[in-house]
């Protein structure tokens, strides 16, 4: 599994050693300069261009085309930069110092000098401007982990670079953008169309400040990634803003809800998910993030009837979740052949392939996630396919692994009973059966003899357990509380077979209904506010504003969205689903400086969970009130009156916001008029978007104060800006303090200089107990009417931490569980190689774990 937490120290702050890149000395002086008395800034002169060789601007990693430095030219200096129409033109040194210091305004902990003097000391005879645009914005970029203000240099650098390549292609405007992406074959007729009748207000309504919002990495993503590219040149024919408002028209009916939309998702408050992004106003309006099918049917023609249908999804960037619960196992008679099958495994294999060969249109990964349950003949086989060792003809390296799991498996595994697998071609009902109703077929399956294999409960929950230490994959997702709590299942026969791709998606699936889920995400870090009295609160109301436009808009995406396959479309019609999330939690425990795990953020993350929710419920019931109520509504919880808080047992009154009377308000409404979506809420991962947005991904605390990540879009730095303007205040964030955090892996628990207070405030994912995380989940669920993407961190897993902390997750009632984020392997292989050399089996590790969960020796 990825290692979320790697930590590059070679392009970490420069200046540690001897000269750093720019040029400057520990000692404050520069190779062409000295330090300016009193100044509190190293001062810099116009260094000698070309005076190492070694320091030329990289030509992979920045910019494709020269802009920034194109009016650099006047003063001769000797040497020649050559600009985009081939030609060449004597240097300007001052013009492009003023480059640099033009971005720099009002960001006063920078050194505009500092990046200028490392871009003129990589000039050389006939360099091109393309390559001094990298060089400086690279500059800038390396410079994050010592001042993250650089962050904002960078962008603002990279967003004067994107302008002027737009604007060299005789783009002037929004209107002149789209035009040109018409012509190019890259938009619909539709967005044309309504874009040139309403050219003029939609021009006045571009904001180009807002620019200016955006940090280096999330810039840089959007710039590589989904900006509009010319197919034959690659230059891009959008600005970000541009970009933003063609994405709103795309969804838009009339200009005023263009400019709305415009001006919520490029303040960064909102962004939809990146299909949504990819494809708004394209000639292929595919804006849907997850497809969830059912498992085929036993026969060949169903089994690549439903890879077809994956190809489909995954070509037009959907992420797929597949049951495979009702395909035979391992030893089933072939009665047509009178053979014997070879189990999922191989079929498996051919969907892995398929997978790999299908990656979303050329954008990004295919991406596809297995779901089976726990009774199947072949799980044991299942378990092992993300192996590293082993025959490889028997393991699926693209595919991703998840476990259904009915409370029945959880409540043997906690008694130590016997587990009973089955061949699904004999027991076929299982997998449309939950709650009491499985219970009592299962029993009666075992009763009668039907089972293929007898084995410990315990002994299978441990091969759960080493699949998730080992590879991160199998994620443990739960069939009944997915299904007791789901909206959806309120009528006889609609059942939640699986998940999506990343757990958070919970809908009904049949043979002929295709779960879809439009995707969308509120930046909550962005509603924190400070009081007249300096306090800072988070602002509800404001959140629920926007929870309300979100889910307008991604209702819209249902009605003008392109469905690869009929059974998605006829599905998401009668449904209606769409799932609204939020990203930028951790910003807000930041910025109340509050610590992850205490009782005052778990009470603020189920308050911002509530309003969601609630303000979501009711822009449904208005849309169900303007345009009636999605199809299948009668055979919905809601429909019986029922909220998502109400199936966990927590009454109106109890809630966070103790507004017990605004719920019975809304449920009056909800019964009259119904909802327009019969599922609103949401919580996916985010990476792509909170990188855009600025933010920390969906729900989950901070991986590291300092690292990089590793993207489609290249190797980025991220530091935490809090906790550096937390030390600068207190007068820490020196270079010793900085070297310790990045020797120390991003973790500053073990740094005597840091107050106890402030350790408490920035722990990382590795430091916040599991346990927090999993009531807080369990807070947060009670308003979440699908699921959510709820990664584990433990940095040394052991089967006996594991299986504790899964009991637990399922005794609260969350739905689902995400990754297993652990350290990298060769930790996890010398923690296992420990354990074993100790004498502690799986087994007694379960059995430990299970029956002593405080005090077990063996989770130490």
């Amino acid at each position: 599994m990825e290692s979320s937490d790697a930590l590059d120290t070679t392009q970490m702050d420069t200046a540690q050693s001897g000269t750093n890149r720019a040029g400057t000395t520990q000692a404050g002086t520069t190779q062409a300069g000295t330090t300016q008395a009193g100044s509190g800034r190293a001062g810099y002169e116009v260094p000698t261009p070309g005076r190492d060789d070694t320091d030329r601007a990289p030509t992979t990693g920045g910019a494709r085309t020269g802009a920034l430095w194109e009016d650099a030219v006047g003063e001769d200096v000797g040497m020649k930069v050559k600009k985009r129409n081939g030609s060449l033109e004597p240097v300007d040194l001052n013009k492009i110092v003023k480059a640099v210091q033009r971005c720099a305004v009002g960001l006063e902990a920078v050194d505009p000098m500092r990046v200028a003097t490392r871009t003129i000391s990589g000039l050389y005879d006939g360099a091109t401007t393309q390559e001094l645009d990298s060089l400086s914005i690279q500059t800038a970029a390396n410079l994050i982990s010592e001042e993250t203000q650089y962050s904002k240099l960078a962008a603002r650098l990279l967003g004067t670079f994107i302008d002027k390549e737009v604007a060299n292609q005789d783009i002037q405007s929004f209107s002149q953008s789209v035009r040109h992406g018409y012509e190019a074959g890259l938009l619909s007729e539709r967005t044309y169309d309504f874009v040139r009748t309403n050219r003029r207000k939609l021009d006045d309504a571009i904001d180009l400040k807002r620019v200016n919002l955006f940090e280096y990495f999330g810039l840089r993503t959007v710039y590589d990634r989904y900006l509009l590219k010319d197919p034959t040149s690659r230059k891009v024919l959008e600005t970000p803003q541009y970009f933003f408002m063609r994405v709103a028209c795309g969804l838009a009916e009339d200009p005023v809800e263009a400019i709305e939309f415009y001006q919520l998702i490029s303040s960064l408050a909102y962004l939809p998910s990146s299909p949504t992004l990819f494809n708004s106003g394209s000639t292929r309006t595919q804006l849907s993030s997850c497809y969830l099918l059912d498992s085929p049917q036993d026969d060949l023609n169903s089994i690549y009837a439903r890879y077809m249908d994956v190809a489909q999804l995954s070509k037009f960037a959907g992420g797929i979740g597949l049951a495979y619960h009702r395909v035979r196992c391992t030893g089933s008679l072939i009665r047509g052949t009178n053979g014997h099958s070879n189990g999922i495994v191989p079929w498996l294999k051919t969907l892995d392939s398929s997978v790999a060969a299908v990656n979303q249109g050329g954008r990004r990964k295919g991406a596809a996630c297995v779901y089976l349950e726990s009774w199947h003949g072949d799980i044991e086989d299942f378990l092992v396919l993300r192996d590293n060792t082993g025959d490889d003809a028997r393991r699926t390296h693209n595919l991703n692994l998840a476990n259904w799991i009915p409370d029945l498996f959880m409540r043997r595994v906690e008694a130590d009973s016997t587990w009973t697998l089955f061949d699904p071609k004999v027991v076929p009902h299982l997998c449309d059966l939950f709650g009491e109703d499985f219970d009592r077929a299962y029993e009666e399956a075992e009763r009668d003899g039907l089972g293929v294999k007898t084995l410990k409960a315990r002994d299978l929950y441990a091969r759960m357990m080493r699949a998730l230490a080992q590879t991160g994959n199998g994620w443990m997702t739960f069939k009944d509380a997915s299904n007791l709590k789901c909206n959806q299942t309120g009528a006889p026969g609609n059942t939640v077979h699986l998940s999506n791709l990343c757990t958070e998606i919970i809908e009904v699936t049949s043979r002929d209904e295709t779960a879809v889920c439009n995707l969308g995400s509120i930046n909550v870090g962005r509603f924190v506010r400070e009081g007249d009295d300096g306090a800072k609160y988070v602002d509800y109301e404001a959140i629920g504003n926007v929870a309300a436009l979100a889910i307008r808009y991604l209702d819209r995406v249902i009605d003008i969205n392109y469905y690869p396959t009929e059974d998605a479309g006829s599905s998401n019609q009668r449904w209606r689903p769409v799932g609204l999330g939020m990203m930028g939690l951790q910003d807000v425990f930041f910025q109340l400086r509050l610590p992850f795990d205490s009782e005052e953020a778990r009470a603020i993350s189920a308050r911002i969970s509530e309003e969601i929710y609630f303000r979501a419920v009711t822009a449904s019931v208005e849309l169900a009130e303007q345009n009636g109520p999605h199809p299948a509504f009668a055979e919905t919880r809601a429909a019986q009156g029922h909220f998502q808080f109400e199936l966990w047992g927590t009454k109106p009154d109890e809630v966070p916001s103790g507004d017990g009377a605004r719920w019975e308000a809304l449920r009056a409404r909800m019964t009259e008029h119904g909802l327009r979506n019969s599922l609103m809420i949401a919580i996916a991962p985010t990476a792509t978007i909170a990188s855009i947005a600025g933010c920390y991904e969906c729900i989950e605390p901070q991986v590291s104060n300092l690292f990089k990540r590793e993207t489609l879009s290249g190797d980025f730095l991220q530091v935490n800006s809090y906790l550096s303007r937390e030390l600068k205040e207190r007068g820490l964030w020196t270079e010793s303090v900085r070297a310790k955090i990045k020797q120390a892996e991003g973790s500053i628990q073990a740094i005597d200089e840091i107050p106890d207070d402030v350790k408490a405030i920035f722990r990382t994912a590795w430091e916040v107990p599991m346990r927090s995380l999993i009531d807080m989940g369990a807070a947060r669920g009670q308003f979440i009417d699908q699921s959510q993407s709820l990664n584990l961190f433990m940095a040394s897993p052991t089967i006996g931490k594991l299986s504790s902390m899964y009991l637990y997750a399922w005794k609260t009632g969350i739905k689902t569980t995400y990754y297993l984020r652990s350290r990298p392997a060769t930790r996890i292989a010398q923690t296992s190689t420990a354990a074993k050399a100790e004498g502690v089996k799986d087994a007694d590790a379960i059995a430990c774990s299970l029956e002593n969960p405080e005090s077990c020796e063996a989770c130490q």
